[in-house]
């Protein structure tokens, strides 16, 4: 059995030492190369993961049936659905649509959340924004941004999106985190299907047999990516407590998303 990790102290944007239940390396998943060759990895990094048992507030906690078997095995917790399709109700038509409009570029995840209108005015819109599955894009919703930055966590949710929390550069200060998610697919039919699964295969493709469950798993050091995505207000959370694991709450100052990923390049 791998041991737990020590204390986050070493950098921003750890969890908590006792959250800890199991720690591994990322498996390097590998290409065959000519004939005759090894195969070769398709990772140019080396992360070890760090899996813990927090979840997001509106979640419900691990059993300790669940925590056990991570301690003792390592598999990630089970979510509700296990397959690709998106299983959610909570705003479906704008979560499984992209904006129709051009990719604004950022420098830097804090310059996305400056950018973005406050909490209040979304809360208080007109039309108002509800959580039923046919609540659309409004207009604040219908931009598209491009970031290079980091992945410093990942859960996958019972709706079958994988909530990515994606900071700034971890040499920056303060940090500063948001959701990213890489969703759950529309029916085959519809207009973002394709890109949508172009997406969900590119992350499946990097994580391999090390992807994610019920609860949240870090990553030391964070993975660089180069993403895109269109904004989505996450009306889910308009009340209450905030999404994403709590090691990282006081650096997660907004419950706007990028939601859905619309394009991801790990290790650019």
């Amino acid at each position: 059995m791998a041991n737990p990790g020590s204390s986050g102290t070493a950098r921003i944007g750890l969890p908590a030492a006792a959250s800890i239940l199991f720690t591994r390396n990322l498996e390097r998943s590998r290409t065959a190369g000519a004939p005759g060759t090894a195969l070769a990895p398709t990772l140019r990094g080396a992360y070890r993961i760090m899996r813990t048992d927090e979840v997001d507030a509106k979640d419900v906690p691990l059993s300790v049936d669940q925590r056990n078997d991570i301690v003792a095995t390592g598999v990630a917790a089970a979510t509700r659905s296990s397959g690709d399709s998106f299983q959610g109700t909570a705003r479906k038509a704008a979560k499984l649509s992209i904006a129709d409009a051009p990719v604004e570029s950022f420098s830097d995840v804090k310059d996305i959340i400056a950018s973005l209108p406050a909490k209040k005015a979304m809360v208080d819109h007109d039309p108002l924004i509800t959580t039923d599955a046919d609540s659309d894009r409004v207009t604040e919703e219908q931009r598209n941004i491009g970031v290079d930055a980091f992945i410093y966590a990942i859960s996958r949710e019972n709706d079958n999106d994988f909530h990515l929390i994606v900071g700034r550069d971890p040499k920056l200060r303060p940090p500063m985190y948001m959701t990213m998610e890489v969703s759950g697919l529309p029916a085959r039919g519809d207009a973002s299907f394709a890109q949508l699964k172009k997406v969900r295969d590119t992350f499946k493709d990097f994580f391999g047999a090390d992807l994610p469950g019920a609860s949240y798993d870090f990553y030391d050091p964070p993975i660089p990516i180069k993403v895109e995505g269109s904004l989505f207000f996450d009306m889910s959370h308009a009340h209450g407590q905030r999404p994403g694991p709590p090691s990282l709450h006081p650096d997660m100052p907004v419950i706007w998303e990028v939601h859905p990923v619309s394009d991801i390049v790990f290790e650019p």
